[in-house]
């Protein structure tokens, strides 16, 4: 069916039209394949109708119509004695063919080199002039293109869904403090973060609506980011996590953490939380970190910061006494699976709905498991107090660990030792310099961080409490508005300096 395009026989007027078709055939080409939507080919046909007059129809290898125009007698299609010839076409054993179906005289061209073949279909109601049928045909084959673009599309978009995944499982299993087994999820494939020493974890907020965008922009090759990799956060819509390996002479991580700089320079809205370095089995104390760090870093001038902290107050506590609280803290939970501790665990900094994403378990299952674990400790888990308590009972054992002294010490006792008094007093220093501040957070521990029973309490507007703690933030480098990691060190603070009670 194919036809040159141009022909000495033919008149100059005639040539400029089939040239001007030829070009807005192009225009239609180069518009459908840069939409973001899938291509549609009936727009296609229905331009080929107008321009030639013919009615035609693009039938897929299995045999459905795809598109056809307004007057295809598509019954045509259903026929038992056009089956087997559409099939023939569907196969590559044959490139056109011709047939007749009742009054319907049929011109039928496989399209693409690959079989299954599309096939182009062509209602002929008599002789087609030469320059509508080189148009037809030019046609089939934009159609063919417009087809392999969309194919090309499914196919990255479906790679870039796989990767994301990939992605997540490795940087989950760093957070678990699993580097083995992340390695072996990329096995073939190992990204140069997995073979680092330290890794230091970069958190970017973006906004929901640009992270995806990033990670495929800076995405290599194989899937992953070079010396790092790009982590939508699931918890946190805005979040891109990044963790970036940090080991001397790391070239390309020193790049990849100014890409990220870059981005804030350029985006008003951006923020960057920046770890200390760790050892990649402790990503996620690292993570941890970059949170604190964002959260300040989101109200100073520059929107970019480094962590800057305090040894964590589980590593300070008498071993053998914190050990023999945690164990008989923890103790009812022995009993229960290994889930709902893990569940437990994320469920006393992270709000439900992100513990859910994380886990792929409903939100009612989330509170379930909250529930249960609440009933068998003895404490209220809506109450941040007790979030405190088994975040850090959690973080010095397992539900399983036993207890080295008895009588086990209390919380209280604990609390009370020269270690954590004195890194309670570091820890609110800055907040006691500003002294409204550290009424404000005080007032909001006493009354279970409710914002508005604060105001009421302080006699100031919301406004006023929500500016307040953010100055806390400020000067204390924790997150206290966001995640439970740094109320809880708050809350332990104010316990060890009697500014609550036992």
């Amino acid at each position: 069916m194919a036809v040159g395009i141009i022909d000495a026989g033919r008149e100059p007027a005639h040539q400029l039209t089939f040239l001007k078709q030829l070009d807005e055939l192009l225009r239609r080409l180069r518009r459908q394949a840069s939409r973001d939507s899938e291509a549609d080919p009936r727009e296609v046909l229905d331009w080929l109708h107008r321009q030639t007059g013919v009615d035609v129809a693009l039938v897929a290898d299995a045999g459905t119509v795809e598109a056809v125009t307004a007057g295809f007698p598509r019954d045509v299609l259903a026929a038992e004695a056009l089956t087997p010839l559409l099939a023939r076409l569907a196969r590559g054993d044959t490139n056109a063919a011709a047939t007749q179906v009742g009054e319907t005289r049929l011109r039928l061209e496989a399209l693409g080199p690959r079989a299954p073949h599309p096939v182009l279909v062509v209602a002929d109601p008599g002789p087609v002039p030469q320059d509508a049928a080189a148009l037809i045909s030019h046609t089939g084959s934009v159609l063919d293109v417009l087809r392999r673009v969309r194919e090309a599309d499914t196919t990255s978009r479906g790679y870039h869904r796989k990767a994301l995944q990939l992605r997540f499982a490795v940087f989950q299993a760093l957070m678990a403090g699993d580097p083995a087994l992340a390695r072996r999820m990329t096995v073939g494939s190992v990204p140069p973060l997995l073979d680092a020493g330290r890794v230091r974890v970069h958190l970017l907020y973006c906004g929901s609506d640009n992270r995806e965008q990033i990670a495929q922009t800076y995405q290599d090759a194989s899937g992953f980011h070079g010396p790092g990799l790009m982590v939508p956060c699931p918890v946190f819509n805005g979040n891109l996590i990044c963790p970036i390996a940090d080991d001397p002479g790391a070239t390309d991580a020193a790049r990849q953490g100014e890409v990220l700089r870059r981005l804030v320079r350029q985006n008003p809205n951006y923020a960057l939380g920046i770890s200390d370095p760790h050892p990649l089995r402790e990503t996620a104390d690292a993570y941890g970190q970059a949170v604190h760090a964002l959260a300040v870093a989101r109200h100073t001038p520059g929107r970019v910061l480094a962590y800057r902290g305090q040894v964590p107050l589980a590593r300070l506590l008498p071993r053998r006494q914190a050990l023999a609280w945690a164990g008989d803290f923890l103790r009812p939970l022995a009993a229960l699976p290994r889930t709902t501790i893990d569940i437990i665990r994320l469920a006393v900094t992270f709000h439900r709905t992100g513990v859910a994403r994380l886990q792929g378990i409903s939100r009612n299952t989330v509170a379930a498991h909250v529930r249960r674990a609440g009933e068998l400790l003895g404490v209220d888990l809506g109450n941040a107090r007790a979030r405190a308590a088994v975040d850090l009972a959690l973080s010095l054992t397992g539900p399983d660990g036993a207890a080295e002294q008895r009588p086990a010490p209390t919380l209280d006792a604990l609390l009370r030792t020269p270690a954590a008094t004195a890194w309670a007093r570091a820890f609110l220093g800055p907040l006691q310099e500003v002294d409204r501040v550290h009424t404000t957070a005080r007032t909001w521990i006493e009354v279970n961080t409710d914002a508005q029973r604060t105001a009421q309490r302080l006699g100031v507007s919301r406004n006023t409490v929500r500016h307040h703690l953010r100055t806390a933030e400020r000067l204390l480098n924790r997150d206290l508005l966001t995640t439970g990691s740094g109320l809880h060190d708050l809350v332990h603070a104010l316990h060890a300096t009697d500014a609550l009670p036992a």
